[in-house]
């Protein structure tokens, strides 16, 4: 939230329990951009601002990963 957005935006998530979760964001071409998050995280509901600086306006993507749990979901960025 929000999505676009310009120059930052919120991620929240929740997470069933405690343990290793990343957090990254990519380009379109795949490429990793930003880490967030990659560490122990407690359960529960958590919130990371991303603040993605000198990167061209577009669509990026981001990857929450904890456990045997994966989703991805995109971002638009307009500068």
């Amino acid at each position: 939230y929000p999505n676009p957005f310009n120059p930052s935006t919120r991620i929240d998530f929740v997470l069933p329990s405690a343990g290793y979760a990343t957090l990254k964001v990519f380009n379109t071409l795949g490429a990793e951009v930003a880490i967030l998050v990659s560490g122990e995280l407690s359960g529960g509901r958590h919130t990371m601002e991303w603040r993605p600086g000198s990167l061209a306006s577009g669509v990026y993507f981001y990857r929450l990963t904890a456990g045997p749990f994966s989703e991805t979901r995109q971002l638009v960025l307009l500068k």
